[in-house]
This record gives C-alpha cells, structure tokens and sequence, in this order.
C-alpha cells in the first residue's frame, strides 16, 4: 500500500514511504514533464513552521473584501521537491480554498485514503485531480491511459472534486490518440466530474520544433465539453492566452494560473514575474462571473529555502485575489 501521510499532530509530516527523487538536470523545463524535466518529486525536505510574510504560521490569509465565490487552489506541484502532504500544509495556513492533487510518483498522491486524511486533517477541500498524464508518470495507475482517467475519475468522485484536468495524449500514443475526442465526452456522459483538457505547446530546441501532441496542443481545435486554459503553457507556444480564453468560452471550466516569458521552457512563474495577461485574465473571468476554480501552478523548486517557498505562493495567492477582488468591485450592482 502507499505510504500514508504523518499522524496528526504532526501537520504535513512525510509518511514513511513518500518517495525521494533527483532534480532534472541544468535548464530543466518546468514542471509538466518534457524532455530533460524533473525526474521524481517527493524530494527529502518537509519543512517545518515557517513564519511566512503577510502569513503567520498557523493563520490563514484573510481574503481582501469583495472577492468573488471563485475558489483559489494550489497545486500540490507548486511545492516540488516537498511533498503532497506538504502542500496541503501549506495551503491551509495561507489561506488557499482548497488543493488540486497533481497524481505523481508521490505514493500519498496515488492514494484516496491518504489523500481524504490530509483534506479533513487541514480542512482543505480537493477541488480538482490532475490525472497522471505526465512523461514522469506514465506507470502511475496503470501504462493504459484510459484507465489512468478512469481511475482519475473515481478519485474526484470520492474526494468531492469536480474537475479532472488532463492533456491530449502524446502524439505516440496512436490509439489513444484517435478515440480521445469521443471518449472523453462518452466518460463525461457518465459523471458529474468535469474531464478539464488542457491547452499544451509544442517542444522546442534551438531553431527546431516537435508537435508531441494529439490531435493538437491547441486544445480549442477539438470539440472538447470543458477546457483548462494554462497561461504558462500559452507563454510556451507563443499563443495570446486572452484569445484562448476567448475560443473557450463558457466551456472554459478551469484555470491553471502561472506566469511564463515566451521560453522554450515551461516556466510556470509566479503570477506578476512574466509578460503573461495573469491580472487581464482574472479581470475578464471576473466580469464575466466565472465561478469555478483558479488554481495556482508555479514552479518553486528554485526556492532556497522552504520559508522562501512559502513566501511565493503567498505572493501568488495575493495577486489572484487582488485582481479578482478588483473586476468584481468594478462589476454593476444589481438593484431590486
């Protein structure tokens, strides 16, 4: 069985079979696994209590007044290379409204149980599960990716989540690849759970580009139910991220909010450090009344420290709020 995560008391406390893992080597793309990408998360390195700035440990943030119902999620990859545990830890003491549980190499990620503990432990609702679709996980659940989202589904439905974000398969995986279309909407049909797909990127290196995904990276070429739109990703392939937004319309269901610079890289910044539309997104969801999920997805592996970790999904979770707050204060009143 999976490794479970500490006993309470002992808030986000490593269990005894979390797994260790190396860092990618020298410019490592970011955290969804391409070529040259982080080998296994779940390094050692839980962290402790940690006064955080704007946070103190063991308080949650206060929203800023006139937030709207969105919810504000972390993914439990923003906190690579700690742990799954770690990350509802962290989510809980800044005052995030729940997690998205990123399935990976992490044991605890793989298991509902464990992962139910942690959520009633903190009180930090799942709000979406991101099926294990990476290239670091492709043996998670099973090499056959349809029971990879099959199981995906299972777990949202068990932990109360309703989303499932997933990516168009790899071009590789011809089979899948031909029948994914249909059969996301046919496992759609099934359940309430949203099957989220995700807009990708093509791989770069030097002048030469590689189309890994099918039927496309640009998701908004299919007729999928829902989408989840990645600004990091669309800092990646170079795509207006405003005009995806767009071409999703009201079937845009799920936001994966990070900052990018146009790199070949993934870079999933912090919201604000990039050239990325992160506030002119929020201001138009916003506006518009979205009401699903915005979850936060950067990549801080960099972080020298876990309090300087902690310090940037303070930040990020700032932002979100801020300009979420902002649009919907400038919205019309509605009278009697």
């Amino acid at each position: 069985m999976p490794g479970t995560p500490g006993a309470p008391g002992r808030p986000g406390a490593r269990g005894a079979h979390d797994t260790s893992g190396a860092r990618g080597g020298p410019g490592s793309p970011g955290i969804h696994g391409v070529p040259g990408a982080l080998d296994t998360p779940g390094a050692p390195g839980s962290r402790g209590a940690h006064d955080t700035p704007g946070a103190p440990a063991g308080h949650a943030t206060p929203r800023p007044p006139g937030a709207p119902g969105v919810k504000v999620a972390l993914s439990t990859a923003s906190v690579y290379p700690e742990s799954t545990a770690t990350a509802f830890e962290i989510a809980a003491r800044l005052g995030y409204d729940g997690v998205e549980v990123m399935v990976w190499t992490d044991p605890v990620s793989q298991d509902v149980d464990a992962l139910r503990r942690l959520s009633d432990y903190h009180g930090m609702p799942i709000l979406a599960v991101h099926a294990p679709c990476l290239l670091i996980t492709q043996r998670v659940w099973s090499t056959d990716p349809w029971v990879k989202l099959q199981r995906a589904r299972a777990a949202a439905e068990r932990l109360g989540a309703s989303t499932v974000v997933v990516h168009p398969p790899f071009r590789w995986q011809r089979s899948y690849a031909r029948d994914f279309v249909r059969g996301v909407w046919r496992m759609a049909d099934e359940t309430d759970v949203r099957f989220a797909v995700e807009n990708m990127y093509p791989w770069r290196y030097r002048d030469r580009e590689m189309a890994a995904y099918a039927p496309d990276w640009d998701v908004t070429k299919e007729d999928y139910r829902h989408f989840t739109v990645d600004l990091s990703h669309a800092a990646t392939s170079r795509t207006a991220a405003l005009d995806m937004a767009r071409r999703m319309g009201d079937r845009l269901a799920h936001v994966h909010l990070g900052d990018g610079n146009g790199s070949a890289k993934d870079e999933h910044l912090v919201p604000g450090r990039g050239t990325q539309p992160c506030a002119e997104l929020l201001h138009s969801l916003a506006a518009a009344g979205y009401d699903k999920h915005v979850v936060i997805e950067v990549n801080t592996r960099r972080a020298m420290s876990s309090a300087e970790r902690e310090a940037d999904l303070a930040e990020a979770l700032a932002f979100t709020r801020r300009h979420l707050a902002a649009a919907a204060s400038a919205r019309p009143s509605v009278r009697a």
